[in-house]
């Protein structure tokens, strides 16, 4: 079942742009490694920041978590946060979308 994730925490004021630096890092190595079936953005509004995460094909994050640029962004991210992460996380099909390659999702 396919798996989707989102994210939401504030990063401290004068760690924000630095919390934004290693998670970029996370995008660029994705671009790199470039992992079927899934799909993730990053959105900030000043230190408020949101992470969805969607793996098309299987109930598993490791096509981000297992990066070494995404171990990096996790370390000591707690020093960086002002407001603790709260993950959502939830096994669902996906029925309708716009934006998202519908190629990726499985019949």
């Amino acid at each position: 079942m396919p798996r989707v994730t989102l994210v939401r925490y504030e990063a401290k004021p004068d760690r924000a742009d630095e919390n934004e630096a290693l998670s970029r890092a996370v995008f660029a190595e994705l671009r790199t490694t470039r992992p079927p079936n899934v799909a993730y953005a990053l959105f900030r509004n000043g230190e408020a920041f949101v992470h969805l995460f969607v793996n098309f094909a299987d109930d598993s994050s490791d096509a981000v978590t297992e990066l070494p640029t995404f171990k990096r962004f996790q370390d000591r991210a707690a020093e960086r946060w002002s407001v603790p992460a709260e993950p959502l996380r939830l096994g669902a099909d996906l029925v309708e979308s716009y934006g998202f390659d519908a190629t990726m999702a499985r019949a």
